[in-house]
């Protein structure tokens, strides 16, 4: 297998794991911390709006390619694996009737609450000064 079959395993896997955590926090045997974490990666990576935008430079692509599969990483080592083998099998069966990830309007209106604050607090920060 060459390094763009793997490359491309990998990013699937991470998809299908990031529909895993959106069962995963449905799931009553969830821890509540883990729940949490997996609100918080889920909410953001089914946000249709990056936190940081693909446009800028390096930075553009540093959530895509580490922050968000460190995170799911992270909440996917912390989940019972009960909910894990429950949750992935839910995914697949998702991935596999939508052919698609699910989508998250929460996530995208708190990415762009994230950015209208970060926006004020500059403008205020500009404007004392």
């Amino acid at each position: 297998m060459g390094i763009t079959d793997r490359i491309k395993t990998w990013v699937r896997r991470i998809k299908r794991d990031a529909v895993t955590l959106w069962f995963a926090y449905r799931d009553p045997r969830t821890p509540l911390a883990v729940k949490a974490l997996c609100a918080f990666v889920v909410a953001y990576a089914l946000s249709p709006i990056d936190l940081i935008p693909d446009f800028i430079p390096v930075l553009g692509y540093v959530d895509d390619a580490l922050l968000l599969p460190a995170l799911i990483w992270l909440a996917v080592k912390l989940l019972p694996p009960v909910v894990i083998e429950d949750s992935r099998a839910k995914a697949n069966d998702w991935m596999a009737r939508h052919g698609r990830k699910p989508t998250s309007r929460i996530g995208g209106a708190l990415i762009v609450a994230l950015w209208m604050a970060a926006l004020l607090g500059a403008w205020v920060w500009w404007s004392d000064r």
